[in-house]
C-alpha cells in the first residue's frame, strides 16, 4: 500500500491544488470585470490592482476550500471506484480504513496549510482587501463611520459624532461614566485631536459635570491635555478588525477588550475559535467524500460531484449561520461555532456503516 499511498496522495494534492486555482481565477475574472468601470474612472494604479486581486485570492483559497477538498477527494476516488481499484484493493484483505488513510493524510496536510494561512497569512490579505476598497472603491473616505459608540473600561463608554482619519480629529465627543444606571461624570468636548507627539488627546472647549450625591462639579475650559484608554485606532476600526489580525495578535486584542469590559469581544473570541476549528473540516469532508464515492455508479462521477458540490455549500451554510448565532450572544458560543463539523463528523460515522466491505 505505500506506493499507493503516496500516489493517492500525491493524486490528491495536485487535484486539489487544480481545482483551488480553477475557481479562483474564475472569480477574480469576474470581480475584475465587474470593477473595470470603477478602476479606470479612479484610475487605480495597476500595481495595487495585481496586490488586491493576490489578497482576494488568498481571502477565496479559504473560503472556497470545503467545495474544493469535497470536489478533489470525490473526482479521486470515484475514479478509483470506476476502474474497479477500490473493489481490488478490499478484495486483498486492506480494510477501509487503512484505505482511508493517504487520503486523510492529504487532508491533514491541507488543515496545517489552511490553519497557518488562517493563522498568520489570511490577515494580512483581508486588511490589504479593506484598506483597496476603502481607497479606491470607497472613494478614499476620509471619515470614519458617524456616531461611534466604544466601550473603552467597565463603566466608561466613549461617544463620537465624526472622525477623521487624516490628522486624527474627532467631533462633538463624550465620555461618560456609567455605575449601575446612574451617571457618575460627563466629559464632553466640541473637537478632539491626538497629539503624536505626547501621545495625549487634546480637547477643545471642553465641560467637566461631576454628579455627587448633594449636587455636581461643573469645570469648563478651552483646550485640556488628557490621556484616555483609547488611540485614533480605536476609531479607525472597520467592521471585519478581528479578521485582520494575526493569531497571537487577536489574542492580544480579546485580553486588552476583556480588561475594558467591551461588548464586542465576543467577535474575536468566536473569530480565534473559527481559526482553530476550521482546518479539521478538512478532514471530516474528506471522511464523507471517500465513504460517498467508493461505490461503483453508471451514471459515472458526475452525480457524485454534484452531490459533493451540495454537501460543501450545506456545510458552508451551516458554518455561516452557526457563526451568526454564536455571534448574537448565545450561552455556548464555541459550541456554536463548532456544530457544522460536529453535525458532519456525526453524519459521516453514520455514512461508514454503509461502506462496501
Amino acid at each position: 500500500m505505500k506506493i499507493l499511498d503516496k500516489l493517492i496522495i500525491k493524486e490528491f494534492l495536485k487535484t486539489y491544488f487544480f481545482v483551488v486555482v480553477m475557481l479562483i481565477l474564475v472569480v477574480l475574472v469576474l470581480d475584475f470585470t465587474e470593477k473595470n468601470d470603477t478602476y479606470i474612472r479612479n484610475q487605480v494604479p495597476t500595481k495595487d490592482i495585481l496586490m488586491y486581486m493576490g489578497n482576494y485570492g488568498l481571502y477565496l483559497n479559504n473560503l472556497l476550500t470545503p467545495i474544493t477538498v469535497f470536489i478533489a477527494v470525490i473526482f479521486i476516488t470515484s475514479k478509483m471506484a470506476g476502474r474497479t481499484e477500490i473493489v481490488a484493493i478490499l478484495s486483498s484483505g486492506v480494510s477501509f480504513m487503512r484505505m482511508l488513510r493517504p487520503f486523510l493524510i492529504a487532508a491533514s496536510m491541507i488543515g496545517a496549510i489552511s490553519f497557518l494561512l488562517n493563522g498568520w497569512v489570511l490577515p494580512g490579505a483581508t486588511a490589504g482587501v479593506s484598506a483597496f476598497k476603502i481607497q479606491y472603491l470607497e472613494k478614499g473616505q476620509a471619515s470614519t463611520d458617524p456616531n461611534i459608540h466604544i466601550k473603552v473600561g467597565p463603566d466608561a463608554y466613549a461617544y463620537i459624532s465624526r472622525f477623521y482619519r487624516h490628522g486624527n480629529t474627532g467631533y462633538q465627543f463624550t465620555l461618560e461614566e456609567i455605575r449601575d444606571g446612574q451617571l457618575l461624570s460627563k466629559l464632553s468636548s466640541d473637537r478632539i485631536q491626538w497629539d503624536t507627539a505626547k501621545n495625549v488627546w487634546r480637547l477643545e472647549n471642553w465641560r467637566l459635570r461631576v454628579l455627587k450625591e448633594y449636587g455636581e462639579d461643573y469645570q469648563v475650559g478651552s483646550e485640556l491635555d488628557t490621556v484616555l484608554s483609547i488611540t485614533p485606532t480605536d476609531f479607525n476600526l472597520p467592521e471585519n478588525h478581528h479578521e485582520t489580525l494575526k493569531l497571537p495578535e487577536l489574542s492580544k486584542q480579546i485580553k486588552i477588550l476583556e480588561d475594558r469590559g467591551a461588548d464586542n469581544v465576543s467577535y474575536y473570541r468566536i473569530e480565534r475559535y473559527v481559526r482553530f476549528m476550521s482546518p479539521f473540516a478538512a478532514l471530516i469532508l474528506t471522511f464523507i467524500g471517500v465513504i460517498m464515492s467508493a461505490r461503483k455508479t453508471r451514471g459515472g462521477s458526475g452525480f457524485q460531484i454534484a452531490m459533493g458540490f451540495l454537501l460543501a455549500f450545506i456545510y458552508i451554510l451551516l458554518f455561516i449561520l452557526s457563526r451568526t448565532f454564536a455571534e448574537a450572544g448565545t450561552q455556548f458560543p464555541i459550541l456554536a461555532v463548532w456544530l457544522p463539523n460536529i453535525v458532519f463528523a456525526l453524519t459521516g460515522l453514520l455514512l461508514y456503516k454503509t461502506v462496501p466491505r
